[in-house]
Protein backbone atom coordinates (compact mmCIF):
# COMPACT_ATOMS: atom_id res chain seq x y z
CA UNK A 1 0.00 0.00 0.00
CA UNK A 2 1.29 3.39 -0.94
CA UNK A 3 0.63 6.14 1.83
CA UNK A 4 1.56 9.79 0.14
CA UNK A 5 2.59 12.74 2.16
CA UNK A 6 0.89 15.04 -0.31
CA UNK A 7 -2.40 15.50 -1.18
CA UNK A 8 -3.03 17.69 -3.55
CA UNK A 9 -3.78 15.89 -6.12
CA UNK A 10 -6.66 14.85 -3.98
CA UNK A 11 -7.20 18.57 -2.72
CA UNK A 12 -7.54 19.91 -6.57
CA UNK A 13 -9.28 17.04 -8.47
CA UNK A 14 -12.40 19.14 -8.73
CA UNK A 15 -10.75 22.64 -9.73
CA UNK A 16 -13.49 24.02 -11.76
CA UNK A 17 -15.00 26.54 -9.50
CA UNK A 18 -12.02 27.93 -9.02
CA UNK A 19 -10.63 28.16 -12.43
CA UNK A 20 -13.99 29.62 -13.53
CA UNK A 21 -13.12 32.77 -10.69
CA UNK A 22 -9.81 32.92 -11.91
CA UNK A 23 -10.84 33.50 -15.28
CA UNK A 24 -13.01 36.52 -14.09
CA UNK A 25 -9.81 38.00 -12.70
CA UNK A 26 -8.45 37.54 -16.66
CA UNK A 27 -11.41 39.40 -17.76
CA UNK A 28 -10.98 41.87 -15.11
CA UNK A 29 -7.11 42.37 -14.63
CA UNK A 30 -7.35 43.47 -11.31
CA UNK A 31 -4.21 40.99 -10.52
CA UNK A 32 -2.82 43.14 -7.57
CA UNK A 33 -4.78 43.85 -4.18
CA UNK A 34 -8.20 43.13 -6.03
CA UNK A 35 -11.30 42.53 -4.61
CA UNK A 36 -10.68 38.94 -4.09
CA UNK A 37 -8.22 39.92 -1.78
CA UNK A 38 -10.35 41.74 1.32
CA UNK A 39 -12.96 39.43 0.84
CA UNK A 40 -10.22 36.76 1.71
CA UNK A 41 -8.68 39.04 4.58
CA UNK A 42 -11.96 39.64 6.34
CA UNK A 43 -13.04 35.82 5.69
CA UNK A 44 -9.46 34.93 7.72
CA UNK A 45 -10.11 37.58 10.70
CA UNK A 46 -13.50 35.90 11.32
CA UNK A 47 -11.64 32.71 11.21
CA UNK A 48 -9.24 33.92 13.99
CA UNK A 49 -11.80 35.69 15.70
CA UNK A 50 -9.35 38.80 14.99
CA UNK A 51 -10.16 42.31 14.04
CA UNK A 52 -7.73 42.72 11.08
CA UNK A 53 -6.26 40.77 8.51
CA UNK A 54 -3.53 41.18 6.40
CA UNK A 55 -2.84 39.02 3.60
CA UNK A 56 0.85 39.17 2.33
CA UNK A 57 3.26 37.43 -0.04
CA UNK A 58 4.67 34.39 2.23
CA UNK A 59 4.37 33.40 5.67
CA UNK A 60 7.88 34.08 6.33
CA UNK A 61 6.71 37.71 5.08
CA UNK A 62 4.42 37.76 7.96
CA UNK A 63 6.61 37.40 10.31
CA UNK A 64 9.40 39.80 8.64
CA UNK A 65 6.63 42.62 8.42
CA UNK A 66 5.18 42.29 11.98
CA UNK A 67 8.75 42.58 13.30
CA UNK A 68 9.43 45.62 10.91
CA UNK A 69 6.32 47.12 12.16
CA UNK A 70 7.57 47.03 15.88
CA UNK A 71 10.66 48.81 14.41
CA UNK A 72 13.07 45.82 14.40
CA UNK A 73 15.83 46.21 13.38
CA UNK A 74 19.92 45.85 13.17
CA UNK A 75 21.39 45.34 16.88
CA UNK A 76 18.63 43.96 17.95
CA UNK A 77 17.63 40.47 18.95
CA UNK A 78 14.47 38.50 18.73
CA UNK A 79 13.92 35.32 20.91
CA UNK A 80 12.96 32.33 19.07
CA UNK A 81 13.17 28.19 18.73
CA UNK A 82 16.63 26.41 18.33
CA UNK A 83 14.11 23.82 16.53
CA UNK A 84 11.83 25.14 13.94
CA UNK A 85 11.79 25.46 9.96
CA UNK A 86 14.21 27.99 9.00
CA UNK A 87 11.70 30.54 7.96
CA UNK A 88 11.14 31.70 11.36
CA UNK A 89 14.90 32.71 11.83
CA UNK A 90 15.18 33.89 8.10
CA UNK A 91 12.89 36.21 8.72
CA UNK A 92 14.53 37.91 11.98
CA UNK A 93 17.96 37.92 9.92
CA UNK A 94 15.95 39.88 7.29
CA UNK A 95 14.51 42.38 9.31
CA UNK A 96 18.07 42.88 10.43
CA UNK A 97 18.09 41.75 13.73
CA UNK A 98 19.81 38.39 15.47
CA UNK A 99 17.88 34.86 16.40
CA UNK A 100 18.43 34.37 20.11
CA UNK A 101 17.75 30.62 20.56
CA UNK A 102 16.19 29.17 22.92
CA UNK A 103 15.70 25.20 23.63
CA UNK A 104 12.93 23.09 22.79
CA UNK A 105 10.35 21.42 25.50
CA UNK A 106 9.38 18.12 25.32
CA UNK A 107 6.57 18.87 23.13
CA UNK A 108 8.73 20.12 20.59
CA UNK A 109 7.81 23.66 21.24
CA UNK A 110 9.98 26.49 22.51
CA UNK A 111 10.84 25.68 26.15
CA UNK A 112 9.44 29.03 28.33
CA UNK A 113 12.12 28.25 31.20
CA UNK A 114 14.54 29.10 28.75
CA UNK A 115 13.47 32.22 27.64
CA UNK A 116 13.92 34.71 30.29
CA UNK A 117 18.07 33.60 30.00
CA UNK A 118 17.80 34.01 26.90
CA UNK A 119 16.65 38.38 27.65
CA UNK A 120 19.30 40.97 26.86
CA UNK A 121 19.29 44.48 27.16
CA UNK A 122 18.91 43.75 23.18
CA UNK A 123 15.95 41.58 23.08
CA UNK A 124 13.33 43.40 21.22
CA UNK A 125 10.42 40.57 20.74
CA UNK A 126 9.62 36.88 21.58
CA UNK A 127 8.65 35.04 18.65
CA UNK A 128 7.04 31.42 19.75
CA UNK A 129 6.73 28.81 17.23
CA UNK A 130 3.42 27.18 17.59
CA UNK A 131 5.53 23.82 16.00
CA UNK A 132 3.37 21.21 13.79
CA UNK A 133 0.16 23.15 14.78
CA UNK A 134 0.53 22.20 18.97
CA UNK A 135 0.40 25.67 20.68
CA UNK A 136 2.94 27.28 22.20
CA UNK A 137 2.67 27.33 26.49
CA UNK A 138 1.31 30.91 26.11
CA UNK A 139 0.35 31.05 29.99
CA UNK A 140 4.01 30.73 30.95
CA UNK A 141 5.57 33.15 27.95
CA UNK A 142 2.98 36.33 28.36
CA UNK A 143 4.36 36.86 31.65
CA UNK A 144 7.42 36.84 31.00
CA UNK A 145 7.09 39.26 28.12
CA UNK A 146 4.99 41.39 30.04
CA UNK A 147 7.64 41.68 33.19
CA UNK A 148 10.39 42.89 30.19
CA UNK A 149 8.15 44.69 27.90
CA UNK A 150 8.70 42.71 25.10
CA UNK A 151 5.81 42.12 22.50
CA UNK A 152 5.09 38.67 21.51
CA UNK A 153 4.65 37.75 17.60
CA UNK A 154 3.21 34.37 17.17
CA UNK A 155 4.53 32.04 14.40
CA UNK A 156 1.46 30.41 13.67
CA UNK A 157 2.55 29.23 10.27
CA UNK A 158 1.90 25.91 10.98
CA UNK A 159 -1.49 26.18 13.43
CA UNK A 160 -4.18 27.96 11.42
CA UNK A 161 -6.90 26.97 13.99
CA UNK A 162 -4.95 25.68 17.02
CA UNK A 163 -6.11 26.93 20.84
CA UNK A 164 -5.70 26.92 24.22
CA UNK A 165 -8.79 26.72 26.43
CA UNK A 166 -10.70 27.82 23.34
CA UNK A 167 -8.66 31.21 22.80
CA UNK A 168 -7.21 30.29 19.30
CA UNK A 169 -3.39 31.17 18.46
CA UNK A 170 -2.80 34.69 17.21
CA UNK A 171 -5.07 36.58 20.03
CA UNK A 172 -1.73 36.10 22.45
CA UNK A 173 0.72 38.49 20.96
CA UNK A 174 0.33 42.08 19.53
CA UNK A 175 0.60 40.46 15.81
CA UNK A 176 0.77 36.90 14.27
CA UNK A 177 1.70 34.95 11.00
CA UNK A 178 0.43 32.78 9.18
CA UNK A 179 1.20 30.20 5.85
CA UNK A 180 -0.88 29.64 2.84
CA UNK A 181 1.51 27.36 1.55
CA UNK A 182 0.63 24.05 -0.39
CA UNK A 183 1.01 21.84 2.29
CA UNK A 184 -0.78 23.96 4.93
CA UNK A 185 -4.27 23.31 6.91
CA UNK A 186 -5.52 26.26 4.85
CA UNK A 187 -3.77 26.33 1.15
CA UNK A 188 -2.91 28.47 -1.53
CA UNK A 189 -2.11 27.50 -5.50
CA UNK A 190 1.44 28.59 -3.95
CA UNK A 191 2.44 31.11 -1.48
CA UNK A 192 0.93 33.46 0.45
CA UNK A 193 0.98 34.51 4.18
CA UNK A 194 -2.03 36.38 6.36
CA UNK A 195 -0.75 38.48 9.62
CA UNK A 196 -3.51 38.92 11.91
CA UNK A 197 -3.03 41.72 14.29
CA UNK A 198 -6.09 43.39 17.30
CA UNK A 199 -4.16 46.60 16.79
CA UNK A 200 -5.34 49.50 14.57
CA UNK A 201 -1.89 51.05 14.25
CA UNK A 202 -0.42 47.89 13.75
CA UNK A 203 -2.74 47.01 10.80
CA UNK A 204 -2.37 50.76 9.27
CA UNK A 205 1.58 50.18 8.73
CA UNK A 206 1.56 46.16 7.79
CA UNK A 207 -0.80 47.86 4.35
CA UNK A 208 1.56 50.45 4.27
CA UNK A 209 4.58 48.22 4.51
CA UNK A 210 3.38 45.40 2.11
CA UNK A 211 2.99 47.72 -0.73
CA UNK A 212 5.80 50.17 -1.02
CA UNK A 213 4.64 52.09 1.60
CA UNK A 214 2.38 53.39 -0.62
CA UNK A 215 -0.83 55.84 0.55
CA UNK A 216 -2.71 55.42 -2.52
CA UNK A 217 -1.15 55.63 -6.10
CA UNK A 218 1.62 58.39 -5.65
CA UNK A 219 1.73 58.89 -1.56
CA UNK A 220 4.47 57.65 -0.38
CA UNK A 221 4.64 57.61 3.06
CA UNK A 222 7.31 55.11 4.22
CA UNK A 223 9.68 52.72 2.86
CA UNK A 224 8.01 49.77 2.28
CA UNK A 225 8.05 46.14 0.52
CA UNK A 226 6.70 44.58 -2.15
CA UNK A 227 4.76 41.82 -0.26
CA UNK A 228 0.82 41.64 -1.30
CA UNK A 229 -1.05 38.47 -1.35
CA UNK A 230 -1.59 37.83 -4.67
CA UNK A 231 -5.33 38.33 -6.18
CA UNK A 232 -5.00 34.70 -7.54
CA UNK A 233 -4.18 33.21 -4.59
CA UNK A 234 -6.89 35.32 -2.32
CA UNK A 235 -9.21 33.99 -5.21
CA UNK A 236 -7.86 29.90 -4.02
CA UNK A 237 -8.64 31.29 -0.29
CA UNK A 238 -11.47 32.23 -0.54
CA UNK A 239 -12.77 28.73 -2.00
CA UNK A 240 -11.23 26.45 0.56
CA UNK A 241 -11.39 28.58 3.80
CA UNK A 242 -14.67 27.22 4.29
CA UNK A 243 -13.29 23.82 4.46
CA UNK A 244 -10.63 24.73 7.00
CA UNK A 245 -12.64 23.27 9.94
CA UNK A 246 -13.00 20.23 8.18
CA UNK A 247 -9.89 19.34 7.44
CA UNK A 248 -8.67 19.83 10.65
CA UNK A 249 -11.12 17.94 12.22
CA UNK A 250 -10.37 14.63 9.94
CA UNK A 251 -6.48 15.51 10.55
CA UNK A 252 -7.18 15.26 14.31
CA UNK A 253 -8.82 12.13 13.40
CA UNK A 254 -5.86 10.55 12.05
CA UNK A 255 -3.60 11.64 14.51
CA UNK A 256 -5.57 10.20 17.75
CA UNK A 257 -6.29 6.87 15.38
CA UNK A 258 -1.99 7.20 15.06
CA UNK A 259 -1.96 8.04 18.89
CA UNK A 260 -3.67 5.18 19.79
CA UNK A 261 -1.86 2.98 17.70
CA UNK A 262 1.27 3.94 18.19
CA UNK A 263 1.03 4.08 22.21
CA UNK A 264 1.69 0.28 23.07
CA UNK A 265 5.14 0.55 21.67
CA UNK A 266 6.28 3.28 24.24
CA UNK A 267 9.10 3.21 25.08
CA UNK A 268 10.76 3.13 21.30
CA UNK A 269 8.21 5.05 20.29
CA UNK A 270 7.22 8.49 22.38
CA UNK A 271 4.02 10.65 21.77
CA UNK A 272 4.16 13.89 23.07
CA UNK A 273 2.19 14.35 25.71
CA UNK A 274 -1.51 16.03 24.60
CA UNK A 275 -2.14 18.50 27.10
CA UNK A 276 -5.52 19.15 28.39
CA UNK A 277 -7.54 22.07 26.94
CA UNK A 278 -4.99 22.70 24.36
CA UNK A 279 -6.12 21.77 20.19
CA UNK A 280 -3.44 20.67 18.21
CA UNK A 281 -4.38 20.91 14.43
CA UNK A 282 -1.81 18.25 13.31
CA UNK A 283 0.17 20.51 10.35
CA UNK A 284 2.62 17.82 10.94
CA UNK A 285 2.40 14.52 13.20
CA UNK A 286 5.70 13.77 14.51
CA UNK A 287 6.68 11.21 17.20
CA UNK A 288 10.38 10.09 18.81
CA UNK A 289 11.10 6.86 17.78
CA UNK A 290 14.14 4.59 18.28
CA UNK A 291 16.54 3.81 15.64
CA UNK A 292 15.16 6.75 13.50
CA UNK A 293 16.94 6.36 10.32
CA UNK A 294 16.36 2.63 10.35
CA UNK A 295 12.17 3.12 10.44
CA UNK A 296 12.42 5.74 8.09
CA UNK A 297 13.95 3.56 5.24
CA UNK A 298 11.66 0.94 6.58
CA UNK A 299 8.87 3.13 6.12
CA UNK A 300 9.93 4.34 2.67
CA UNK A 301 10.49 0.75 1.57
CA UNK A 302 6.88 0.19 2.49
CA UNK A 303 5.36 3.04 0.75
CA UNK A 304 4.77 5.08 3.71
CA UNK A 305 6.35 8.85 2.83
CA UNK A 306 7.76 9.52 6.57
CA UNK A 307 9.50 12.52 6.90
CA UNK A 308 12.19 14.32 9.03
CA UNK A 309 11.14 17.57 10.18
CA UNK A 310 14.19 18.85 10.91
CA UNK A 311 17.14 16.72 11.06
CA UNK A 312 19.16 19.92 11.64
CA UNK A 313 18.41 22.46 14.53
CA UNK A 314 18.96 25.95 13.16
CA UNK A 315 21.98 27.10 15.20
CA UNK A 316 24.39 23.50 13.80
CA UNK A 317 22.88 24.76 10.25
CA UNK A 318 26.39 26.29 8.13
CA UNK A 319 23.67 29.46 7.46
CA UNK A 320 23.12 29.47 12.05
CA UNK A 321 27.69 29.59 12.75
CA UNK A 322 27.85 32.94 12.59
CA UNK A 323 25.27 33.32 15.63
CA UNK A 324 27.93 31.62 18.11
CA UNK A 325 26.10 28.98 18.71
CA UNK A 326 27.96 25.29 19.25
CA UNK A 327 26.47 21.80 19.70
CA UNK A 328 25.68 20.84 23.12
CA UNK A 329 23.81 24.80 23.41
CA UNK A 330 20.13 23.46 22.94
CA UNK A 331 20.66 19.63 24.25
CA UNK A 332 17.11 18.69 23.81
CA UNK A 333 16.64 20.24 20.45
CA UNK A 334 19.83 18.36 18.94
CA UNK A 335 18.14 15.23 21.10
CA UNK A 336 14.99 15.60 19.45
CA UNK A 337 16.69 16.38 16.22
CA UNK A 338 17.97 12.61 15.86
CA UNK A 339 14.93 10.95 17.26
CA UNK A 340 11.85 13.15 15.30
CA UNK A 341 10.02 10.84 12.09
CA UNK A 342 6.84 12.29 10.59
CA UNK A 343 4.23 10.39 9.46
CA UNK A 344 1.69 11.66 6.81
CA UNK A 345 -1.73 12.71 8.52
CA UNK A 346 -3.50 14.61 6.08
CA UNK A 347 -7.53 15.12 5.22
CA UNK A 348 -7.13 12.30 2.24
CA UNK A 349 -5.87 9.43 4.09
CA UNK A 350 -8.17 6.67 4.75
CA UNK A 351 -8.37 4.16 7.69
CA UNK A 352 -6.32 1.53 5.97
CA UNK A 353 -4.29 3.59 5.17
CA UNK A 354 -3.85 4.68 8.70
CA UNK A 355 -4.16 1.29 9.98
CA UNK A 356 -1.77 0.46 7.69
CA UNK A 357 0.95 2.97 8.68
CA UNK A 358 0.58 1.89 12.45
CA UNK A 359 0.97 -1.98 11.64
CA UNK A 360 4.53 -0.77 9.37
CA UNK A 361 6.19 0.65 12.41
CA UNK A 362 4.69 -2.46 14.67
CA UNK A 363 6.16 -4.40 12.41
CA UNK A 364 9.83 -2.58 12.40
CA UNK A 365 10.10 -2.88 16.54
CA UNK A 366 8.87 -6.55 16.22
CA UNK A 367 10.85 -8.13 13.47
CA UNK A 368 13.60 -5.12 13.01
CA UNK A 369 14.19 -4.15 16.59
CA UNK A 370 16.53 -1.23 17.44
CA UNK A 371 20.59 -2.31 17.93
Amino acid sequence: MRVPYSYLKEQFADSEAILRDIKGLLEATQYTLGPAVAQFEAAFARLCGARFAVGVGTGTDALFLSLKALGVGPGDEVITAANTFIATAGAIVAAGARPAFVDAAEDFNIDPAGIERAITPRTRAIMPVHYAGQPAKMGAILPIAAAHGLPVVEDACQAIGAAIDGRLVSSFGVAAGFSLHPLKNLNVWGDGGVIVTGSEEMDATLRLLRNHGLRGRDAVEVFGYNSRLDTLQAIVGNHLIKDVEAITAARIGNALALDAGLAPLAPRVRIPARRAGERHVFHLYMVEAEDRDRLLAHLLARGVEAKIHYPVPLHLQPAGRRLGYREGDFPEAERQARRIITLPVHQHLSREQVDYMIEAVTDFFRTGAPR
